[in-house]
């Protein structure tokens, strides 16, 4: 057996912590160094680690050291923070020359997107975002088989995601726009958004959005109608306030196909001559840990979908969504956000 990836964490949250307590069991990997600013998470992260028999990792309350340190002593990084974080985190790990693991979404704005891919570039890194749509057998093969023309011309897409996040995340980070970067369509939203710009196949070309705050300072609510530049039309539903309970249809209709898929990549059905098919449910070991395809794409076994290219027309079109909700929906041309 080769030998572990010897992996660091930069922001050992709560989502840091879940993905741990099965990571921590995976021979494939070894806990190396955590960075986070809370003592009380890193010493979660050590507490889980020690429950599983294996060393505490390194324990350090500033990334900028932890990788100064930490160097040669490692392969990749998985970053785990707040999303306005993940820009600099991100590029700081890639200029490293450390292999990227990233928390949805990639990061905040086209000039971060940009910035990421040049340093990746240069760097010569793998970098995978951690998109479970993206990483997802059923969403992976919907994008093959469109790309290749099965199903025709796609013709429109609708895209729906909802969540009962308002109450949910009341005072949490994720409603504090400084670290958020966005409300509700930017933080579970982000999902639908990343898969439909992925499964689509093209550039947006325009967009029309409207928010809804409900007197917080982010959005509950988005509702968007967008052209793509191979003509077809999409329209996205984010509906933050509701009952408890999380969950996406997307239906992208082709001239000789409808798929039905969700935004996780967790169930897909195919309609084909009049046909369709029973519900495909994708495997719970792949919705439960991504790191193993990013594990997989790191030995050059699974092509990576989930890329900082698809990470730039993510926020090529989540700028557009901003600056037209900000103008009451006015039409914003995506050439114009660079």
């Amino acid at each position: 057996m080769s030998k572990p990836v010897r992996l660091a964490v930069i922001g050992a949250g709560l989502k840091a912590a879940e993905y741990a307590r099965s990571w921590v069991r995976m021979p494939e990997i070894e806990f190396v160094a955590a960075a986070d600013v809370s003592e009380a998470s890193r010493r979660r992260l050590a507490d889980i680690c020690g429950a599983a028999g294996c060393k505490a990792p390194r324990d350090f309350d500033d990334f900028r050291v932890m990788l100064a340190e930490c160097r040669n002593d490692l392969d990749a990084v998985y970053v785990s923070t707040p999303h306005a974080s993940h820009a600099e985190q991100a590029l700081a790990v890639t200029e490293a020359g450390l292999d990227l693991f990233l928390e949805k979404p990639m990061v905040t704005s086209v000039i971060e997107a940009r910035a990421l891919i040049e340093a990746r570039s240069k760097a010569n890194n793998v970098a995978v975002i951690a998109f479970n749509g993206a990483l997802s057998p059923l969403v992976q093969d919907t994008y093959r088989r469109a790309s290749a023309g099965e199903f025709g011309e796609l013709v429109s897409v609708s895209a729906t995601i909802w969540e009962g996040w308002s109450s949910q995340y009341n005072g949490h980070w994720k409603q504090k726009p400084e670290l958020s970067g966005g409300g509700f369509m930017f933080d579970t939203g982000a999902h639908m958004m990343n898969t439909v710009c992925l499964l689509v196949c093209s550039e947006f070309e325009r967009v029309s959005a409207y928010m809804n705050n409900y007197a917080k300072p982010i959005d509950i609510t988005c509702a968007v109608a967008a052209r793509l530049e191979n003509g077809a039309l999409v329209t996205f539903n984010a509906a933050g306030e509701g009952p408890p309970g999380c969950a996406s249809h997307m239906t992208l209709f082709y001239s000789k196909a409808i798929v039905r898929i969700d935004a996780w990549g967790a169930w897909r059905e195919i309609e084909q001559n009049g046909k369709s098919s029973t519900r495909e449910i994708a495997e719970a070991a792949h919705q439960e840990n991504p790191l193993k395809s990013f594990l997989r794409i790191r030995r050059g076994e699974e092509e990576n979908l989930s890329t900082v290219e698809n990470g730039l027309r993510f926020a090529r079109l989540w700028d557009a969504i901003k600056r037209s909700a900000a103008r009451d929906g006015e039409s914003v041309r995506i050439s114009d956000i660079g």
